[in-house]
């Protein structure tokens, strides 16, 4: 088979087919894909670009597939154990640093996943303390593995949100993009979604629940003049105000996406 025949094999947009080809055959370049579509592959190639097309054509996540997906201009390892990371969440990103500085800060990341929030965030301010807490141990592994490939400092904390964390801690900002949506929502069953761990994207109540706890407990681990900031479903966007403000936070705010979709909700911890 040759490169052309390959990029042909699967009802596949060429990015991706070329993508799959690439973790196939790690020495092919995009360059040399497109200057010698005549190359032969080793069966051994064959085979395995066989195998990964299969699984991308039944619907299985191309980062899955190829192991890796880019966040922020940094590539994370990702598997079946987190979620992919996805663009949306870098406007979480801009805002915890607009709003914190870049300066000393104690800042915690619930539910860390792949730990591409948290490693970015300690990266992107080398000053501040990043801690990250998951309650999945495989989850962990993952984001460890992220943070000592990309020489990150986070430290990080195996447990359910605010209990996985010393006692006395506080932070001057606590960031989380959580499991917020509906267990009947019809998304879960759709796209990339279903083959992603169903624990991190649903609360299996109203998408809401994981996004009440930490806003309930928020005001007791953040200093004062502190931030929280969340990411949510684009029709949650009043929803999480007012849990913010319920919990005693203050100058709520929602943030949109590039669609002009509600994403991510902020409030502060008052000043003494």
């Amino acid at each position: 088979m040759t490169i052309a025949e390959a990029l042909r094999l699967y009802p596949l947009p060429r990015l991706e087919a070329r993508m799959l080809l690439q973790q196939a055959a790690p020495e092919l370049s995009h360059a040399r894909i497109a200057a010698y579509p005549e190359q032969e592959l080793s069966a051994e190639q064959e085979a395995c670009f066989r195998a990964l097309g299969a699984r991308r054509a039944a619907g299985e996540p191309v980062a899955y597939l190829i192991g890796r997906r880019e966040f922020y201009g940094r590539d994370f390892s990702v598997g079946p154990q987190v979620l992919i990371p996805r663009p949306e969440t870098e406007h979480l990103i801009e805002a915890a640093l607009e709003r914190t500085g870049r300066g000393a800060a104690r800042v915690v990341d619930l539910g860390t996943g792949s730990g591409a929030i948290a490693a970015t965030l300690a990266l992107e301010a080398p000053a501040w303390r990043v801690s990250a807490v998951d309650l999945s141990p495989e989850a962990l592994a993952v984001a460890r593995g992220n943070a000592e490939r990309l020489g990150a400092r986070v430290d990080f904390y195996q447990g359910s949100w605010y209990q996985a964390l010393p006692a006395d801690a506080v932070f001057d900002l606590i960031v989380s993009n959580p499991p917020y949506i509906r267990r009947d929502d019809e998304h879960l069953g759709q796209g990339d979604v279903r083959f992603e761990p169903r624990m991190a994207l649903t609360d299996e109540a109203d998408g809401l629940a994981c996004l009440r706890a930490i806003a309930a407990d928020a005001p007791s681990r953040l200093a004062p003049g502190g931030w929280l900031i969340v990411e949510h479903g684009y029709d949650q966007g009043e929803a999480v105000r007012r849990l913010f403000t319920e919990a005693g936070l203050l100058q709520a705010e929602t943030i949109v996406d590039l669609a002009g979709l509600d994403r991510i909700t902020l409030a502060t911890m008052k000043a003494d």
